[in-house]
């Protein structure tokens, strides 16, 4: 009777263990809220599954499935790893963004929004698809690779002569870093996830994608209806106007809602 009440001794925590407890919840809360309505969410419902298998089994001392069991968990968590590296790499890099990595983002430079709005809403009306990559706190160098370099100022001009249907950087998107067109032409990863909307095309699923592993902004003008989107954190709003666009963008900039993070 002694080992039992032993045994149950945890069950009378500590202060120490409340606080561990709470870190833990803490964690495992905003890891739930990262992987929300994507692919990973799903994979960690089917591993509860089998991890409740799992403790059946070993309650019911039937070891050859519990033997099974334990080996498809711990090879299946590695292959989780593998299989999710884009939805791993997007939950670490939404921990870095702090309110410290704001405030040490560099100063307002005016007019990026204004050229923004005015280049997106000028492509709708011209009928030109166009996909603008708006820079955060996320370095996107590593997709500006896969394109052309630019390095130019930003501009409702340019950015219409890079998204004209005769222009060879028209079918990629464009990376926008601080006030300055940085890259044309990039191809972008598609998100995995399923996309309710079956009318969105490529460019969208690209900025969903996009999206999904960093924190950029991303504009999408349809050449087709000529509606304009925005995508961010995994999510897409379509037939966005003016004012909200604006909205947006001015939301997504650091000190005062002049400039995106260089």
């Amino acid at each position: 009777m002694g080992g039992f009440l032993q045994q149950l001794r945890f069950l009378t925590p500590g202060w120490t263990d409340l606080i561990e407890i709470a870190i833990v919840f803490f964690l495992f809360y905003r890891i739930l809220l990262f992987m929300r309505d994507t692919r990973a969410m799903r994979m960690l419902l089917g591993i509860g599954v089998v991890a409740g298998m799992y403790l059946l089994a070993v309650i019911l001392d039937f070891a050859v499935i519990r033997t099974l069991l334990a080996a498809l968990l711990q090879y299946g968590v590695i292959a989780a790893l593998v299989v999710f590296q884009p939805e791993m790499r997007a939950a670490l890099t939404r921990l870095g963004e702090t309110r410290l990595a704001r405030l040490l983002a560099p100063g307002p430079k005016a007019g990026v929004v204004d050229q923004l709005v005015d280049g997106a809403l000028r492509l709708a009306r011209a009928g030109c698809g166009a996909i603008l990559a708006v820079q955060r706190e996320t370095g996107l160098r590593d997709y500006a690779q896969e394109g052309s370099r630019v390095d130019a100022l930003l501009s409702t001009e340019l950015l219409e002569t890079i998204f004209n249907a005769k222009s060879p950087l028209h079918d990629g998107a464009v990376i926008v870093t601080g006030d300055r067109i940085t890259a044309a032409g990039v191809i972008l990863p598609l998100t995995q996830n399923p996309v309710a909307d079956r009318t969105l095309g490529t460019r969208h699923r690209a900025a969903i994608g996009l999206s999904e592993e960093t924190d950029a902004v991303v504009i999408v003008v349809s050449e087709e209806t000529s509606r304009i989107s925005v995508a961010q954190h995994g999510r897409i709003e379509t037939s966005v106007d003016e004012r909200r666009l604006r909205h947006v963008l001015e939301s997504a900039m650091p000190a005062g809602g002049q400039a995106l993070a260089a």
